[in-house]
């Protein structure tokens, strides 16, 4: 994560450290001598201490990196480090003692789904059917909680799409990690001391929907935005994708519910309920199996209204929490899936 000499903190030699570990994810900073990393899924407490000075030194050798300020007037921060690791700082005194500092290491390595077998706990078959789900230009909302893969699972599905279509994704800190030739990426602005103009995902949603995509990618919907994402699923961009924090795959619709009325719009219930269930098309929610490795939970396919309520139905679970299965329904879209491989008997041999 240290790329060059002009930081001079010792944070930064902490974090170079363990950087250089392929198995560690996570790096966290709770106090001077509460440091953690996660490694394969598991915390750790490491041996080490680091002073106040050395925190607060890095703290705004990191604002400044970003163009941001970050303390007591200003508390929060999320932002990148110069290998593009995510990083978020709580400081005081909303966090207690010390700053709260969060690290999501950067992969470097661009993955694939063919690269990597058994992957969120996907065979070849699970993998042959999502991949068919991004050729045949289904919309998918990849679900689940905080650390369970979502942004590296939609870095997969991302290196599915034709480098020939024209991709926008919008992200509130740039993380997504892929090769497709034909990109713009676009990222969130925050009032700061540089500028007074703050720009929203939704605003650049709305301004994707100008720039002629074949697919628009929302790293994380949160607000506002998901009204004009969806309105963009439903108006010419198939294919787009979200990700949304929710603890099972049907609560993802309900989410979109509660961010939709959330965000102020004096619309009908029964009319979100009708503009979600013609947008999504698949939900993919991720989790952690008994083991602490991240999977895929369970695949929902969104089909219709029936009444005042959107209709889904199960396409796959986990059982055992080890191995995906799939139920006894079979997708609606078996005939779009068939020019990718997905023959009628395809769920038959598992």
């Amino acid at each position: 994560m240290l790329e060059n000499n002009k930081f001079e903190s010792d944070v930064w030699k902490l974090i170079g450290e363990f950087s250089k570990k392929s198995e560690v994810t996570e790096i966290v900073i709770n106090s001077t001598n509460k440091i953690f990393v996660e490694e394969r899924g598991l915390f750790t407490q490491l041996q080490k201490k680091l002073d106040l000075h050395s925190i607060e030194k890095f703290i705004q050798e990191v604002a400044h990196f970003n163009n941001k300020k970050c303390n007591e007037s200003h508390p929060l921060l999320d932002g990148n480090l110069p290998d593009g690791s995510r990083i978020n700082i709580v400081h005081m005194p909303i966090a207690a003692n010390c700053p709260a500092i969060t690290i999501r290491k950067y992969l470097k390595s661009i993955q694939k789904f063919k690269d990597s077998p058994g992957i969120f706990g996907l065979n070849e078959k699970w993998v042959m059917f999502i991949i068919a789900l991004v050729k045949a230009r289904k919309n998918i909302v990849i679900s689940g909680g905080t650390g369970v893969g979502k942004t590296t699972f939609m870095n997969l599905l991302l290196q599915e799409i034709s480098p020939f279509e024209r991709v926008v994704t919008i992200e509130d800190t740039l993380e997504l990690n892929f090769d497709l030739p034909n990109v713009v990426r676009l990222e969130a602005k925050e009032i700061d001391q540089i500028s007074s103009k703050a720009l929203s995902i939704r605003d650049l949603v709305k301004n994707a929907l100008r720039m002629k995509p074949d697919r628009i990618i929302v790293g994380e919907t949160r607000g506002g935005e998901l009204f004009d994402l969806l309105v963009a699923m439903n108006t010419g961009h198939p294919g787009s994708m979200t990700s949304l924090h929710a603890n099972s795959a049907s609560e993802t619709l309900n989410r979109f519910e509660m961010l939709y009325m959330l965000a102020g719009y004096d619309v009908p219930l029964l009319a979100i309920r009708k503009q979600v269930a013609t947008a999504v098309d698949f939900v993919i929610h991720l989790g952690r199996n008994k083991e602490g490795k991240k999977v895929v939970n369970e695949i929902l396919e969104v089909t219709q209204m029936i009444g005042d309520k959107i209709a889904v139905q199960q396409i796959a679970e986990l059982v055992d929490k080890n191995r995906l299965m799939p139920t006894k329904v079979t997708t609606t879209v078996l005939s779009e899936l068939e020019p990718f491989g997905i023959k009628n008997n395809f769920f038959q041999d598992f």
